[in-house]
C-alpha cells in the first residue's frame, strides 16, 4: 500500500494449558445450551464439537473418537487461554495461566507478523510461519500464589512500535444497516468505529478493501471508552498516524486524494 509502513508486533495468536474433562464438560454444555437459544441463526451462535473434520493427532481407536466427539472448537478464547488474538502479547512478555492437567499442557500457535487491535478481518492480521523461544515455570498453588483470576493474565513486553499521535474513530451500538439498536453491545460499536475509519481511508484514494486490510494488520488500538451508559456502548479506534507518508488528519483544505493502488479481489 503506497504511503503506509509500520514495524510489526510479532505474536501467537493462539496460547494456552489443557483443560481438564470437567472444565471441557463445562464448555460444551454452555455452547451447545447456548446454541440451542437461536439453533437457526446464521453465523451460529457457537460450534460445537464435529467428529467428521476432528484433528485428535496421533491418538486411536476410542480415544480418538472419544476427543472427536468431545474436543472443542479451538476458534474462541476460553479460560484456558486459547485463541485470544492478543496483538501485546509479543517478545518480552509475561503470561501466568490457570493450570488444570498435571503438566499444564501448554500449546500454542498462529503465529501472527502484525494484527491491530480486533483482528477485525477474521482470519486476517499477517499469518506467517516461525518459531517461539520462551521458557517456562510450572509453580505449585501459583493460581493463590498470584492472585491469577479465572482467566490468564498478561504483562505485555517493552516492544516497538510505540505511537505517540492517533486519529480516533469513534462507534456506539446502532446497526449500520438496519439503524436498529442494541443495547450496550460493544462488538457493534467497535464494528461501527472501523467502518467510519475504512470510510475517512478511501477518500485519500485508498480503496475500502485496502482499508479493511490495513485496520487488520496495522498495530490499530481498540478501546471499549463507554459501556455504562445505555443504551449505546461507545468504542474507539486509534489509527497511529505515523505510519502514513502524508498528512491523514483532517485538514482546512479537505483529505488528499491519490492513486493509492488496489488489492486482489474476487468479483
Amino acid at each position: 500500500m503506497p504511503g503506509v509502513s509500520f514495524a510489526g508486533l510479532i505474536h501467537p495468536g493462539l496460547i494456552g494449558c489443557l483443560p481438564d474433562q470437567k472444565l471441557l464438560d463445562t464448555w460444551n454444555k454452555r455452547e451447545i445450551d447456548f446454541i440451542a437459544t437461536n439453533p437457526t441463526r446464521v453465523p451460529a451462535l457457537a460450534n460445537p464439537p464435529y467428529p467428521s473434520t476432528a484433528h485428535a493427532g496421533t491418538a486411536k481407536g476410542d480415544v480418538k473418537a472419544k476427543v472427536a466427539a468431545e474436543g472443542a472448537r479451538t476458534v474462541p478464547p476460553r479460560e484456558h487461554g486459547g485463541n485470544c488474538d492478543i496483538k501485546d502479547l509479543s517478545r518480552g512478555s509475561k503470561i501466568y495461566f490457570p493450570v488444570y492437567v498435571p503438566g499444564g499442557g501448554l500449546s500454542m500457535g498462529d503465529l501472527h507478523f502484525s494484527q491491530g487491535d480486533g483482528e477485525i478481518t477474521f482470519c486476517g492480521a499477517i499469518e506467517m510461519g516461525g518459531y517461539i523461544d520462551f521458557g517456562v515455570d510450572l509453580i505449585k498453588d501459583g493460581m493463590n500464589k498470584y492472585g491469577v483470576q479465572t482467566n490468564p493474565m498478561l504483562i505485555p513486553g517493552r516492544v516497538e512500535p510505540r505511537y505517540s499521535e492517533f486519529l480516533t474513530f469513534i462507534g456506539v451500538s446502532v446497526d449500520e444497516s438496519s439503524g436498529e439498536n442494541h443495547y450496550l453491545d460493544a462488538t457493534i460499536a467497535y464494528r461501527r468505529a472501523c467502518l467510519n475509519a475504512i470510510e475517512y481511508l478511501t477518500k485519500f484514494g485508498f480503496s475500502g478493501e485496502q482499508a479493511y486490510l490495513l485496520l487488520g494488520s496495522a498495530p490499530i488500538e481498540g478501546r471499549i471508552s463507554g459501556i455504562v451508559d445505555i443504551p449505546n456502548a461507545c468504542c474507539s479506534l486509534y489509527l497511529p498516524t505515523a505510519i502514513f507518508d502524508f498528512e491523514v488528519r483532517p485538514a482546512a483544505e479537505g483529505p488528499q486524494m491519490a492513486d493509492r493502488g488496489s488489492v486482489a479481489r474476487t468479483s
